[in-house]
């Protein structure tokens, strides 16, 4: 289970208007969000990730330990570089991602997604024992999405130094890694920078340099990523969101949860996959987290959840959902839509949609392809 999200002050300028669920801690959009994704897409501008939490392990033991207690082989990672990791339950579910970076021989910062740091830090302390390693919270520390390194936006605030830059690895196939799925088009990337938390709230942002949330999701989901805070529940595991493509290597030993791992990869399926879909935009009505997704039609069988869904500025409304493996990859969809009425109660509309496969099953012609040694 999630941890509480924690106090932050967001960036704020006029017209800031606050997210919702895991994103409530910041602002969602600042009036003209797809104004803002342009502006993203443009590399002029960042997105508050405040909610966003940092965790720095140091230590001489730091990155050989991490290697062993995570899904990530970090051991021979250079200074500077940038990787994906997850923990497992020893069932193989995913329970906690991170991205890490090496900031220098004996540390790595780990961003993790709003309210997640407690329960990996509780895990990650449980599994010191010997080890030469410390933990450390960086509250002094703030995190800014952007498409392209935000030290090309930010000298112009006056902003020291980042404290360290982590580069999206997705979607390329890391040493180690299997894709279960064709790679996105013309996918963006993300950059996560890690700049001192006091400076930042202290600027005086302009408009032009300020994304929400909501256009940071709309650039996630059309390229195919799945988040902690959306897609990941008490049974996903790493096949189902093509997690093996950057985040568990899968020849570097022994973790826990490999054995799953393992033997869905080389003598089984994944019993559910993620998908990206197109939804009918005609009827001006957004889709949200946790809508049903039916096979055909309203009265049709229940196939799957929406875990995200924004507005994308060249693409319309779109969504990532986790639906049965067995559902076919060209199947038509609907997708519920809940509306609120004045009295309290609830009804649902359903809207078309069309897939954009992630995840491939098999008996659909896909094999997983492993990365190149």
């Amino acid at each position: 289970m999630s941890d509480p999200v924690r106090d932050v002050r967001p960036l704020l300028r006029e017209g800031a208007v606050l997210g919702d669920g895991p994103d409530a801690a910041v602002p969602a959009h600042y009036g003209a969000p797809l104004r803002e994704q342009r502006h993203l897409l443009d590399g002029t501008a960042v997105v508050d990730l405040g909610h966003f939490e940092v965790l720095e392990v140091r230590g001489a033991d730091a990155r050989s330990w991490l290697t062993t207690v995570t899904t990530q082989d970090l051991a021979g990672t250079p200074v500077g570089a940038s990787a994906s990791l997850a923990v497992l339950s020893p069932q193989g579910r995913v329970e906690h991602l991170a991205s890490a970076v090496v900031v220098d021989e004996d540390a790595l910062l780990l961003v993790l997604d709003a309210g997640h740091r407690a329960g990996l830090r509780r895990y990650l302390e449980m599994m010191r024992f010997a080890a030469r390693v410390e933990l450390t919270d960086r509250d002094d520390l703030r995190v800014l999405g952007a498409l392209s390194p935000a030290a090309e936006v930010l000298p112009q605030l006056g902003l020291p130094d980042p404290a360290a830059v982590w580069s999206e690895p997705w979607p390329e196939v890391a040493p180690g890694g299997v894709a279960y799925g064709p790679d996105p088009e013309d996918p963006v990337g993300a950059v996560l920078t890690l700049l001192d938390a006091a400076a930042l709230t202290q600027l005086p942002w302009r408009g032009e340099h300020l994304a929400g949330m909501s256009s940071w999701e709309a650039l996630r989901i059309a390229d195919h990523r799945a988040r902690a805070a959306r897609e990941v529940d008490e049974r996903s595991i790493p096949h189902e969101l093509d997690l093996l493509r950057t985040t568990v290597h899968t020849t570097k030993g022994c973790y826990r949860g490999q054995e799953t791992v393992a033997k869905v990869l080389n003598l089984g399926q994944p019993p559910r996959r993620l998908v990206m879909l197109h939804l009918d935009g005609s009827q001006d009505v957004p889709a949200a987290a946790g809508g049903e997704v039916r096979l055909g039609g309203s009265d049709g069988k229940v196939v799957g959840t929406v875990t995200s869904a924004a507005l994308h500025a060249d693409q319309g409304p779109i969504a990532l959902a986790v639906v049965r493996r067995a559902v076919p990859v060209d199947a038509s969809l609907s997708v519920q839509v809940l509306l609120a009425q004045a009295d309290g109660e609830g009804t649902s509309m359903w809207l078309d949609a069309s897939q954009e496969p992630i995840v491939l099953p098999r008996e659909h012609g896909a094999r997983p392809a492993t990365a190149k040694l």
